[in-house]
């Protein structure tokens, strides 16, 4: 087969733009988690970004506001409160090295013969080795790393000041570069939007509201390493099918065990009536009410998400599998290929 000239100038044209491309995504890939971090941020303040954009009437202005805003809000408490945490957690790993484990199964598990006894003694003596290996090795890591911590922050800051000041540009840019239909188009933009606003709104901000009133709950009733057991219900709340209730039901336990009954009645009744409900409040107001994210595909990406990217994979991971199920949905019904523009 004989190429002409103008084949290739095509072939050379494609394999230029390949490697550029591919240059530009190894340029990006060690800072494109954080890249993925800043949008998500600016999507999710971008209606406090259209507040202020009707008060300052000038973009940079109002952007500038809200990114100030959320540093003072979210990391300034972290500064303060990341020490605290890592003294509960270290005071927690000295307290689990001097724990008498074989002790504990046996006064919990007295009926048992001695053999599993020995055997789930074992068991829990590793696994409580690895946890606090594998956390001790994570904290260990993140503080060597804090340069790059802190670049990645940086990066993160400066993607969410422009994401939110240059939205409308950057939606136009993406309708014009979409090979969709304009109907068909803003129709698959819609569906996008609910699944986002249900995963980043119904599951991750819920759920750190529910992780938060659980703290404040434990702080007001004495519960020890309270802000330890804060981070514990955030992460649990956020997690489909696992909930705050892992957290709450152990301290209620813990504070009748010491004698103080009248406290755990009144936390658990605070649990079960604000923190378990407040779901059934927020919900209608954050999230559409015929958008149903399934709890499947959301577990399943949270797990998934985690293990490839990190921290950000409790979102990136369920987005990307409710997207994938959006659009076989589309080819099951045949309109996939009736989506795309003919020209």
């Amino acid at each position: 087969m004989v190429f002409s000239e103008k084949d290739v100038k095509r072939f050379s044209a494609i394999a230029l733009i390949i490697l550029i491309v591919f240059l530009a995504f190894l340029i990006i890939k060690p800072i494109l988690i954080s890249i993925i971090g800043g949008l998500l941020l600016a999507y999710v303040f971008y209606p406090v970004f259209k507040l202020n954009y009707k008060l300052f009437r000038e973009k940079n202005t109002a952007a500038f506001a809200v990114v100030v805003l959320i540093v003072l809000v979210i990391f300034i408490p972290l500064w303060f409160l990341l020490p605290m945490v890592i003294r509960q957690l270290f005071d927690v790993f000295s307290y689990i090295r001097i724990l008498d484990v074989a002790s504990f199964v046996k006064t919990i598990l007295p009926n048992f013969s001695p053999k599993i006894q020995v055997d789930i003694t074992a068991s829990l003596t590793s696994l409580v080795g690895k946890i606090s290996t594998a956390s001790l090795g994570s904290l260990t890591e993140i503080l060597l790393n804090l340069p790059k911590v802190l670049l990645q922050f940086v990066v993160i800051v400066f993607v969410f000041f422009f994401g939110m000041r240059d939205a409308d540009k950057l939606k136009a840019y993406v309708a014009e570069l979409s090979p969709l239909k304009r109907e068909k188009g803003s129709l698959l933009a819609k569906q996008f939007k609910q699944i986002t606003n249900s995963i980043i709104y119904g599951n991750f901000i819920i759920g750190i509201v529910q992780g938060i009133l659980t703290g404040i709950g434990l702080l007001i009733f004495g519960v020890p390493k309270a802000l330890l057991l804060t981070l514990l219900a955030v992460f649990a709340a956020v997690i489909p099918v696992v909930g705050v209730w892992l957290v709450w039901i152990p301290a209620a336990v813990y504070l009748f065990s010491i004698g103080n009954v009248t406290a755990a009645i009144i936390f658990a009744a605070y649990c079960l009536l604000v923190v378990s409900t407040i779901d059934n409040f927020l919900r209608p107001y954050l999230v559409a009410r015929k958008t149903k994210s399934s709890s499947v595909i959301v577990l399943i990406g949270m797990i998934g998400g985690l293990i490839v990217f990190g921290f950000l994979g409790l979102i990136i991971g369920p987005l990307i599998l409710e997207y994938v199920v959006l659009f076989l949905d589309a080819y099951k019904s045949k309109t996939l290929a009736d989506m795309f523009r003919s020209d």
